[in-house]
């Protein structure tokens, strides 16, 4: 085993600040962004359009965590040493391709073993940060949880070995979500408009169509949260956690220009919560109602719905919660025994007027259109809506 040399006594990391990031994210910058945590750390929420490169799989991370806590912090270090010279070698070439760089060829080993010869406290003492005042353009960053050793150590390596591009994130992923919970906070929403209607008018389709022809007016909360708002809603979908819903909300928003447009939702979006800058503007925006024949809607919805190989036994598994709480005594079975006889559009057609008209015309109770729209073609009805709202802003 080697001792670093006298040059590599002081290894200089740059630091960069999470505000400085998302600024210019929110520019349009692209930035290579590189998550050094684990899969299941990733999971739960990350930087837009980070790339999840692990040092540690999560039975690792658990592992040294016991370790930190129960032996010794130097414990632990020695640990995750071990861990990362396992997979190294995998971890700089995948590194490597992300920042379109080649990775010299070197013993990695032999240099974590020098970089790490005296410990964690001479490790902790051989990193020196330096704070950088803005993102450069070539810049590529990693972090880890907190900006620890994990992802301190790596950039130091990389930076060693000719990656002088390799920059970390200040404070890691808890300086950037409390970015995002600061942004939420202090939004200030423009002129809002809700579109409303029945189950199945095909909101969501006019929303997407409306973001076509004026890029960063909508937010999607259905598409930020995995989930359409109702027993079904998961079908066919990927619910995500609560703060990925809220950093894919801030994502967009960073994005945002004009009014602001929304599909209206209750205050929860599945099992999301919506942040309350966004909920009081959908309570106070202008209201547009869309409309659609029982056909439509059933058309629209057997294509949302049953669009994956996977969506019916899913269907089939969520239609029992239905029958609960329309009766269960009177429709025990029934809906799940019209999708098992494949009589989709009886079955749509039973949900829209028993379940969710109902729902539909208690929570609408009370609310004023400015806009009636019919919904035959979802690029038709976000034209007419489009040149409303513009009309609206010009005449303000």
């Amino acid at each position: 085993m080697s001792a670093p040399s006298e040059s590599e006594s002081q290894l200089v990391v740059p630091m960069v600040s999470a505000s400085d990031v998302l600024t210019s994210l929110g520019a349009g910058q692209r930035i290579p962004i590189i998550d050094l945590r684990t899969p299941k750390e990733f999971a739960d929420d990350h930087l837009p359009g980070a790339v999840n490169l692990p040092i540690f799989d999560n039975e690792e991370r658990a592992l040294i965590g016991t370790l930190y806590k129960r032996e010794s912090p130097e414990t632990a270090f020695q640990a995750g040493k071990h861990a990362l010279e396992a997979r190294i070698r995998e971890l700089f070439l995948e590194i490597a391709e992300v920042a379109d760089w080649n990775l010299p060829t070197v013993d990695l080993v032999e240099r974590v073993e020098a970089m790490t010869s005296g410990g964690m406290i001479g490790l902790e003492e051989a990193l020196e940060t330096e704070r950088v005042s803005a993102w450069p353009a070539d810049g590529v960053l990693l972090h880890c949880w907190r900006g620890g050793l994990r992802s301190r150590s790596v950039v130091a390596l990389l930076r060693y070995l000719g990656l002088e591009r390799a920059i970390c994130l200040h404070r890691g992923y808890q300086s950037y979500r409390g970015s995002v919970m600061r942004e939420l906070e202090e939004y200030v929403a423009p002129p809002t408009f809700t579109i409303r209607g029945y189950t199945g008018t095909g909101k969501t389709l006019v929303l997407r169509e409306i973001e076509a022809l004026r890029p960063g007016w909508t937010l999607d909360l259905e598409g930020c949260a995995g989930h359409r708002s109702s027993i079904l809603g998961a079908v066919g979908l990927e619910p995500v956690s609560q703060k990925l819903f809220e950093s894919q909300v801030a994502d967009t928003l960073r994005h945002q220009s004009g009014p602001l447009m929304l599909e209206g939702e209750s205050r929860k979006v599945g099992d999301r919560i919506q942040p309350a800058a966004i909920w009081q503007a959908m309570q106070t925006s202008t209201n547009i109602l869309l409309e659609a024949t029982p056909n439509k809607r059933i058309d629209i919805l057997i294509e949302d719905y049953l669009a994956g190989p996977d969506c019916r036994a899913e269907l089939r598994e969520k239609l029992p919660y239905i029958e609960q709480r329309l009766g269960p005594k009177a429709w025990a079975g029934k809906l799940v025994d019209l999708l098992d006889r494949d009589e989709v559009r009886t079955l749509v057609g039973t949900l829209l007027e028993h379940y969710y008209d109902p729902l539909y015309q208690h929570s609408e109770r009370g609310k004023e259109y400015a806009l009636v729209v019919q919904m035959t073609d979802p690029k038709e009805a976000a034209a007419k809506i489009v040149g409303f709202i513009e009309a609206a802003i010009q005449g303000a």
